[in-house]
């Protein structure tokens, strides 16, 4: 049974939402605040963390959260479910490292779809081989059974989300990616600027082990390549 993290400081928002996804047969544990939140990850991860931005008197009690668990983990999904729905909150969440961003009047429906792809972007991951999953190009190697990218040998950290953008991209190098290409590929479902902002930040992790890397170009009105040769 695949264990789901609510934190949200709303006890009735909170109970409405376990209670309907422990309908959908999922394990659900819930947390007021951050520190509690923390206290239960670092005995035991979740399979999938939802997570508030605004926590009882922390005010981006979400945000600090995110940051903390991505840090323990680069492949835990998770969901940030707000009402807090601005542009900047949105671009701040998908830097931190979650996988999706929704706003609290998100269909039932709609959250579950979003959570079984998740899921099923997992087991995809663990059903994946070897044969199929080794890519190198140049100081790129990609490891699709670890769910690892390594530059220069370095390992470069990146979520789910940005692991699969990145396997789309360079198993075609050269070769234009448009938007909907990545979505289809990393099993989300987002608009055009939510991948902006994930290409931007993986462009960013990229900089950061090598200030000369310059190999994700953007085509303008058709979507991203990897240029191997950069």
């Amino acid at each position: 049974m695949k264990r789901i993290a609510i934190v949200e400081d709303e006890v009735a928002i909170r109970e409405n939402y376990k209670e309907l996804l422990q309908q959908q047969g999922y394990n659900v544990q819930g947390y007021a605040n951050r520190p509690a939140a923390m206290l239960a990850f670092n005995a035991r991860l979740p399979d999938l963390a939802i997570i508030d931005i605004g926590l009882e008197n922390e005010i981006d009690g979400g945000f600090t959260l995110c940051q903390s668990l991505r840090s323990m983990s680069s492949s835990l999904p998770i969901i940030f479910l707000t009402a807090r729905d601005s542009d900047f909150d949105t671009v701040c969440g998908l830097r931190l490292g979650a996988d999706d961003y929704l706003s609290k009047d998100v269909s039932f429906p709609h959250l579950i779809a979003r959570i079984a792809a998740l899921f099923r972007r997992s087991e995809l991951i663990g059903a994946a081989t070897v044969e199929d999953n080794l890519i190198e190009h140049g100081a790129l190697t990609i490891d699709g059974n670890r769910i690892q990218v390594y530059w220069n040998q370095q390992p470069i950290e990146l979520t789910v989300t940005e692991f699969w953008m990145v396997h789309a991209m360079a198993k075609h190098p050269g070769h234009v990616r448009s938007r909907q290409d990545l979505m289809q590929e990393a099993k989300i479902f987002v608009d055009d600027s939510t991948i902006t902002s994930h290409v931007k930040r993986i462009r960013k992790k990229f900089i950061s082990a090598d200030k000369d890397f310059n190999c994700i170009d953007t085509v303008y009105g058709m979507g991203y390549r990897w240029d191997s040769v950069s």
